[in-house]
């Protein structure tokens, strides 16, 4: 009688097993008809208005963040660190899916900040003449860079995107004072200095 049952055991795992392979079948077979989009960006979103209200606040410069950029251009990155030199920085995929970065600080060698977050790029002697101002056009072996100091503060637009696209971000940037005193200044097309500056 032993041996019968201990048949019926060796059974039922054996049963177990098939049944276990049959539903990896099925659930592999589900799997593979329910549609996957592997182009599917896994990058999220941010949304960065409460981190920009709080660097306006806090910061002693007019902390800049783009205005009228299209649906293409998605922030994906903020930060704001008002014990590193008031370090702002706001990050972007552009519609070619490249890389955009503001970074904005009152860091005392503005040379060495530029290379910090532009990763070592250089200093040409081109410039470039964005809605009235004139950036200072860096480049480097990662990023390339578009570079403008005033208020206190310098600003870096840089990233892997070209440096039409980052043009294109310098243009759009608004600036706001500190408390919000920026007596309009949130409707200038760039980070302007201030009268009597």
């Amino acid at each position: 009688m032993g041996g019968v049952a201990g048949m019926r055991g060796k059974q039922t795992i054996r049963g177990m097993f098939q049944s276990m392979a049959v539903i990896g079948v099925v659930v592999a077979g589900i799997y593979m008809l329910v549609p996957h989009d592997e182009n599917k960006d896994p990058i999220k979103a941010v949304d960065y208005r409460v981190e920009l209200v709080t660097a306006q606040r806090a910061a002693p410069y007019p902390v800049a963040a783009p205005e009228g950029l299209g649906k293409e251009w998605r922030a994906t990155s903020v930060t704001f660190e008002r014990e590193n030199a008031h370090a702002w920085h706001l990050g972007f995929l552009d519609p070619d899916n490249e890389y955009v970065a503001v970074e904005q600080s009152t860091a005392t060698s503005a040379e060495k900040y530029v290379r910090e977050v532009t990763h070592d790029a250089a200093k040409t002697d081109r410039t470039r003449q964005v809605a009235g101002e004139t950036w200072q056009y860096w480049e480097g072996p990662k990023y390339d860079a578009l570079v403008l100091t005033a208020d206190g503060a310098t600003t870096v637009v840089t990233g892997t995107a070209n440096q039409d696209r980052l043009a294109e971000m310098a243009a759009a940037l608004t600036s706001e004072g500190p408390e919000g005193a920026g007596d309009g200044a949130s409707a200038t097309p760039s980070v302007k200095p201030s009268a009597g500056s």
